[in-house]
């Protein structure tokens, strides 16, 4: 079974630009590279990385504003080079 197959739900591709914030960390700046509704992939270039279990707060952002108005929580799942595997953190 690949990690494909195991997921619960279905990957939609995008390029959405994405604000990830914690307090040790900055805001690091990338794009989603697919979204579900359990969380998303996020490419980043030339920044470190939140260690994996990380809480991290994030903003999605459109070309003009945000997509929503208060950052949600995500917790780092994983990462490889440079994309991150964040999954939404229940409230």
């Amino acid at each position: 079974m690949t990690g494909d197959d195991r997921r619960r739900f279905e990957r939609k591709p995008t390029s959405i630009r994405v604000e990830i914030t914690h307090p040790a960390f900055g805001t690091i700046i990338g794009f989603a590279r697919d979204i579900s509704d359990g969380g998303a992939s996020v490419l980043i270039e030339n920044q470190p990385l939140p260690p994996v279990g990380t809480v991290v707060q994030v903003r999605f952002k459109k070309l003009v504003g945000s997509i929503n108005s208060e950052p949600t929580d995500m917790r780092v799942m994983h990462h490889h080079r440079n994309v991150v595997g964040l999954m939404f953190a229940p409230q």
